[in-house]
Order: C-alpha cells, then sequence, then structure tokens
C-alpha cells in the first residue's frame, strides 16, 4: 500500500471502536495510509478489527483496562510504526495524558495541543477562559474546593433551577437538574459519583438552568498557522438526559444575527487557546429568546455528530484533521449544500425506560439511499462495557422538510433482529409536530414520556408463528397434517391443537395462530433462548414462547387474589456493575427508596424498594449482576416475626 502523496503519515492507529474506529479506518483507507485497530477481548471479532490493515490487542473488555490504557495504546503504536494516533471520540480523545505519551514517544497526536485539552477539559477553567476573550457564559460558579454548604449559599445567590455538571468529560453522564435547595445536596453526591467513576476527576460546577434552551454547537477547525474557521453550525437540541438523540446541520429555524454571533464566539473560543484540528464549540440558546447565547464548552475532538457537517459541506473531516494535524494549512472555506438529518440508533429499549440492550445481533440490513456509520453487524455482539450507541443514519437533502422524511423512510427500512432499538422511538420523535415546525427545546422528549408498551401487529405475529414454527415441540410442526387434524380423546370431544403462546417484553401473553405471513415485509430471526425477534417499519420487538404449565400459571394468578401486591425482590432492570448500595442491611425503607445503583453502558439506574419494610441486601458495590437478578429482598413486618 502506497503512503498519501499529500501527507508523511504512512501508518495511523485508531485509539477507539465501533461505528467511529470503522469511519476513520475508510478515510486512511482512501489516503492510501495503513491503519492499526485496537481491540479489548470483548471486541476481537468487531468489525473494525476485520477492516483495519492491522488490529493489536489492548487488554480485557473493561475500558479501564483496554480503550483507556495510554501505555497499551502507545505500546501498540510503537510496535506497528505507527506516526500518529487518532483518538475517535470518546475514550482518549480528550487525553492531556495520551497527547504528552504520544510527544514523548515521538508520535502525533491527531487533536489540539496539550494546552487547549487542559483549558477546555475543564469546565470551570474553561468558562473562565473563554469569558475573558468576550465569549458569553451561563451564569454560575465552579464548585471545586467548597463545602455543601458553601455551594448552597453560592447556590441560593446564583438562584434555582440550576444544573450541576462535573467539571471534567462530557456527553451528560453526571449532569443533575436540581429544582430547589432541598433537592441540592442528593443531586451534588450523585454527580460527585459518577465523574469520579467517569472521569476520575470529582470536581462540579454550577449554572443557572435556562427555562427554554436550545443545544447548538459550532464546528470549527484551526491549523498550527493561526487560521481558525467556523464551518457551520449543528442543532443537537433533541436529547434525552442530556446525551444527543437527533442532530441536523443547519440549525433549525434560528434568526440569521443569532447563526453570525454563535460562529464569531466559536471562533473567538477556539483563537483563545491558538486551537489546531476539529473541535466544537456547544453553547446554549434561549428557545424564548434567541439572542441569548451562552458559551456551554468545548469539546476538544471530533464530535458524534460530525456527519452531518460532512455532508452539508461536502468535507472529510477527518482528512483535514490528518492534514492539520501533519501541520498543513487549512484550505478550506466554509460553505454549506442543503440540509442534513442523523439519528442515533441506541442498543436500548424506550418503553422499559431506555434500559440498555445486549446480545447478539440475528440480523443487520442498513438501508440504501443515505449514509449509515454503524458499529455493527451480523453477527456482532453488543455487551454491557461500552456506550449502547450501535449505528448512525444520516440523510441529505436540499430543504429540511425533506431530509426528515428522508431521514424517517430509512429509518423504516433498518433491519435490527437481535437486541432492543430506539428506531421505533426516533420515527416517532421525527414525526412529532414540533420537531417538524423547528420549534425545538431540550425538554421535549421529556414531554413524550413515558411510553406505553408496544403491542405485535397480526403481520408480526403472522411472521413470528412462521419462524417459530420449524422448531415448535407441536406435532403440527412435524407433519402438516397434524395441524389441520383436531386431537381425538376417548368418550370427550376432538380437543384443538394448542396454538403457540408467547409472552411480550411487559409480560403480556399473546397466542400464536397459524398464520401465512405473505408478503409481509416484517422479519423475523430467533435467539439461542428460543425467543422470536420480529421487526416491522424499524421496530423490534421479541416475543418469547411460554408453555402449558406458565400460562396456567399466569391464569391463576390473573384471576386470584395475587398474594401480596408486588414480589419482595427489587430486580437489576439489566446487566451490569454494582456502582453504589445507598442503605445498610436490616434498614427499615419505605416504597420507592433508592436501594442500589447499576451502571451499564455509561448508564446509571436506580433499583427502588417495592413497598415499605425491611431491606436484606443480597449484592455489594463492585458485584457484577445480571438482568432481573434480585439485589435486595425487602420483607415486611409480618414476615419477619
Amino acid at each position: 500500500m502506497s503512503s498519501s502523496p499529500s501527507l508523511s503519515f504512512t501508518t495511523v492507529l485508531v485509539a477507539n471502536r465501533g461505528e467511529i474506529a470503522r469511519r476513520i479506518i475508510r478515510t486512511l483507507r482512501a489516503l492510501g495510509i495503513r491503519s492499526v485497530a485496537v481491540y479489548s477481548d470483548a471486541d476481537a471479532g468487531a468489525p473494525h478489527v476485520r477492516e483495519a490493515d492491522v488490529a493489536v490487542r489492548i487488554g480485557p473488555a473493561p475500558a479501564a483496562e483496554s480503550y483507556l490504557d495510554i501505555d497499551a495504546v502507545v505500546a501498540a503504536a510503537r510496535a506497528t510504526g505507527a506516526q500518529a494516533i487518532h483518538p475517535g471520540y470518546g475514550f482518549l480523545s480528550e487525553s492531556v495524558g495520551l497527547a504528552e505519551a504520544c510527544a514523548e514517544s515521538g508520535i502525533v497526536f491527531v487533536g489540539p495541543s496539550v494546552t487547549a485539552l487542559q483549558v477546555m477539559g475543564d469546565k470551570a477553567r474553561a468558562r473562565e477562559h473563554v469569558a475573558r476573550s468576550g465569549v458569553p457564559v451561563v451564569p454560575g460558579f465552579d464548585a471545586r474546593g467548597l463545602s455543601d454548604a458553601e455551594i448552597e449559599e453560592e447556590a441560593d445567590a446564583v438562584g434555582f433551577p440550576l444544573l450541576v455538571k462535573p467539571s471534567a468529560g462530557g456527553g451528560g453522564k453526571g449532569m443533575e437538574v436540581v429544582a430547589d435547595a432541598a433537592a441540592l445536596r442528593p443531586a451534588l453526591s450523585s454527580a460527585r459519583r459518577v465523574a469520579a467513576a467517569a472521569f476520575g476527576d470529582d470536581a462540579l460546577i454550577l449554572e443557572r438552568l435556562i427555562a427554554r434552551p436550545r443545544h447548538i454547537e459550532v464546528q470549527v477547525f484551526g491549523d498550527a498557522h493561526g487560521r481558525v474557521v467556523a464551518l457551520g453550525e449543528r442543532e443537537c437540541t433533541l436529547q434525552r438526559r442530556h446525551q444527543k438523540v437527533i442532530e441536523e446541520a443547519p440549525s433549525a429555524g434560528i434568526p440569521e444575527d443569532t447563526r453570525d454571533r454563535l460562529r464569531t464566539a466559536a471562533v473567538r473560543a477556539a483563537e483563545s487557546v491558538a486551537y489546531v484540528g476539529a473541535g466544537t464549540v456547544e453553547f446554549l440558546v434561549d428557545a424564548d429568546a434567541p439572542e441569548n447565547v451562552f458559551f456551554i464548552e468545548m469539546n476538544t475532538r471530533l464530535q458524534v455528530e460530525h456527519p452531518v457537517t460532512e455532508e452539508v459541506t461536502g468535507l472529510d473531516l477527518v482528512a483535514l484533521q490528518l492534514q492539520v494535524a501533519d501541520g498543513r494549512p487549512l484550505e478550506v472555506e466554509p460553505r454549506g449544500r442543503g440540509h442534513a438529518v442523523e439519528a442515533r440508533v441506541y442498543a436500548e429499549a424506550p418503553e422499559r425506560g431506555f434500559l440498555p440492550s445486549t446480545g447478539t445481533v440475528l440480523l443487520f440490513e442498513a438501508p440504501d439511499g443515505v449514509r449509515v456509520d454503524a458499529a455493527v453487524e451480523t453477527g456482532s455482539v453488543v455487551t454491557g462495557y461500552y456506550d449502547p450507541m450501535i449505528a448512525k443514519v444520516i440523510a441529505h437533502a436540499d430543504d429540511r422538510a425533506t431530509a426528515l422524511r428522508r431521514l424517517d423512510d430509512a429509518l423504516a427500512r433498518t433491519v435490527v433482529l437481535g437486541v432492543d432499538t430506539n428506531i421505533g422511538f426516533l420515527r416517532r420523535l421525527l414525526h412529532d409536530e414540533r420537531v417538524v415546525a423547528g420549534d425545538l427545546d431540550t425538554g421535549l422528549i421529556e414531554t413524550l414520556l413515558p411510553l406505553e408498551p408496544s403491542r405485535p401487529s397480526a403481520s408480526q405475529l403472522a411472521a413470528a408463528a412462521a419462524a417459530l414454527q420449524p422448531v415448535g415441540a407441536s406435532p403440527r410442526a412435524a407433519d402438516p397434517l397434524w395441524g389441520r387434524l383436531a386431537g381425538w380423546r376417548l368418550g370427550a370431544d376432538p380437543a384443538p391443537v394448542a396454538p403457540l403462546t408467547v409472552l411480550t417484553d411487559d409480560d403480556a401473553v399473546v397466542e400464536l395462530h397459524d398464520a401465512d405471513p405473505g408478503r409481509s415485509t416484517v422479519r423475523a430471526a430467533v435467539d439461542a433462548d428460543g425467543a422470536v425477534w420480529v421487526v416491522e417499519d424499524g421496530a423490534t420487538m421479541r416475543l418469547l414462547p411460554v408453555d402449558r404449565r406458565a400460562r396456567l400459571q399466569r391464569r391463576l394468578a390473573a384471576t386470584g387474589d395475587g398474594g401480596r401486591a408486588s414480589e419482595p425482590e427489587g430486580r437489576a432492570p439489566m446487566p451490569g456493575s454494582v456502582v453504589a448500595v445507598h442503605v445498610a442491611d436490616g434498614a427499615v425503607v419505605a416504597a420507592g427508596e433508592p436501594l442500589v445503583a447499576i451502571e451499564a453502558m455509561k448508564m446509571e439506574h436506580q433499583v427502588l424498594a417495592p413497598h415499605d419494610g425491611v431491606v436484606h441486601l443480597l449484592v455489594a458495590t463492585g458485584d457484577q449482576v445480571r438482568r432481573d437478578q434480585p439485589v435486595a429482598r425487602v420483607t415486611t413486618m409480618e414476615d419477619d416475626r
């Protein structure tokens, strides 16, 4: 393989995984540059490992022991002769330690300088720094070094509601909304715990919460010759728990003077640290007063949502990163063409509170006619070790309305079987009249929750019956004749053949009768547990066959008094790690009181007491738990007598 005629790099190591690793490798291949992938034990069979020219194992499954291991990453670069390391996003992409290790080893870090990383990597320091350069910031304060009592004093001065967030890191992790003074201390405790676990730093900042904010960011690029340009803004307002869900470029319907103000402030912020490479300056814009623009933070890396900027500018941002990292001048002029919208496809169950989903992807089919950056393929295993985003679907058109329609159509044709996904929810979001009109704020998604459980359609049931038929234990599966004849019994009327019965995710029992799926577009597949997965118009459902005994038990439970109002166990809603135990063994608790916190895929979930009583802990901090595993038992006073 020959090297690129325009760059000095012949080999580049990609210090990441999933779709971003595949996307970077794609550009390296186009430039004729040898690519080196790194992988953990959990990713040994991942697509990015196979697609790279060379792949190096760097550790076991946990990210802290592999993708976050700076020494292992740099050692892999040295061993393979890589002249540069591209960190992608997340993991080590904003790591001062990696940038310094690269400099010591004579390896180019495809990112900004150590100084820029240090200034912008700490939200509190970044606020103070850019404010001195005339960039507007949200009213608030740095809580580093302050006691909880002192924080309460400062918070009262700023005024509620407030947003508590970690100084280090990003992605919405650790952020807590505080409505009043009474909720402040629990929020501080939770934010510190998440920040320490995710970023190794529990320092916090507190800011005034804007009632109807829009989250708009500007893509900036700088070179080593002092030039910084803004390549346009992106609308990232549609988010849940501060995690972006749908992004678009350009922003939807903001005034031109606001657009100009955003770009000017973004360039000023980047110039203040002599920024080199791709960066994103994030702002809050008051939806009710768009002239109010406030700096949030600067992400010193490529963003997840960079494809929408690529679609409207026609630029390859990874190629530009490599160019400026090689010391070349930035020779681009900002321009835009049409509108692009991106949807993040997550392995999660929206109707179960967006719980992450793990398992083997039985079937993955990407829609044609749009851009799809996917982390998975048929046969991939989605684990609980990493972020649950498995693909991005991006549509481009001359105007926003057409781009939204194209994205909706593409999502309807996206097939994922074997894990739950949020595709059905994404389609619902795209049809919301406020989204269509561009009347956005960061609280919009919360107004659609909670979601009602979906019921399988007739075509999904038919596809499920057809998929289960060959493996069913019923005589009709062995010979079609048995399916046409009633059962004979001595001295009794003929008994009909029992239909297949399945259980939905919300415990609804559904009968599957013989049916011909005909020309239905529903796809179905059976997993290792015997459950059948069906997908229709992008929405996936898991149906678990239940036997006669289980059906009888459910009927008895439905017709009886049901015993106690709730079962005594608090169960893990997903596979993960116990990161906190909130109560002592033997404590008296009230219904709904948090017992245990479980983390998986960078998300923390609380297990609550099912009713009043005495708690008996079944796990400890650090334990790994399975989905539905009991983590605590709450007994009533009568039980304990």
